[in-house]
């Protein structure tokens, strides 16, 4: 009984050390130290270290979700028979996923060395996306000067947008990868995303 009790009390700290470290890292992204993730968690630090022993070890499991959830947004663009629509639902899903936390945007892009595991998934996305191009390039919908690197730099700017007030960053996300689907475009429609709604933060009353 009491080894069970044990193990019982092991799960349910690694679940809360969890469940703080997605909140920790997508309100401070992946900088947060892991004292702050243990207060958030109300466990002491050996807790957490005998848990997860590195920094890695912990950025690996808090995005384990978000990273399956990537390879199948890979998987469905590759498969989709029309590779333009292919591509842009996969921008605009990766986007999304960007803005929903900034933790998991920091990791994907390797902005810091703990999380270094992501680079094969980055590499992944990016060759599903350099298939997609030529598909959508010989299609005649994506511009022939389109090169993967583009959606790199495109992601470096999209994490802007974390410094959006949290009730308007999907919309701001959605309306940015709307933008940057039409700079890529072939043949730019005449129409622009739809417009924010005004930032309470920068109006009066």
């Amino acid at each position: 009984m009491t080894d069970r009790l044990t193990r019982s009390d092991a799960r349910d700290n690694r679940a809360r050390i969890l469940d703080a470290a997605r909140v920790v890292f997508s309100e401070e992204g992946l900088a947060a130290p892991m004292r702050e993730v243990a207060r958030h968690a109300d466990v002491g630090p050996a807790t957490l270290y005998r848990h997860f022993p590195t920094k890695r070890d912990l950025i690996g499991a808090t995005y384990a979700e978000q990273r399956r959830a990537c390879r199948a947004l890979v998987r469905d663009a590759l498969a989709d028979p029309d590779p333009w629509r292919g591509l842009r639902r996969l921008i605009e899903d990766i986007c999304e996923l960007h803005a929903r936390s900034r933790g998991f945007a920091d990791a994907f892009m390797t902005a810091f060395p703990e999380a270094d595991d992501f680079v094969e998934e980055r590499q992944r996305t990016l060759r599903a996306v350099e298939d997609l191009a030529r598909r959508a390039q010989r299609s005649g919908h994506l511009r022939s000067g389109f090169v993967v690197d583009d959606l790199m730099l495109m992601l470096m700017a999209h994490q802007g947008i974390q410094d959006a007030p949290p009730e308007t960053r999907l919309t701001a996300s959605r309306r940015f990868a709307a933008y940057f689907i039409e700079a890529f475009r072939a043949r730019p429609e005449a129409r622009a995303p739809a417009p924010l709604p005004p930032a309470p933060h920068l109006c009066g009353p």
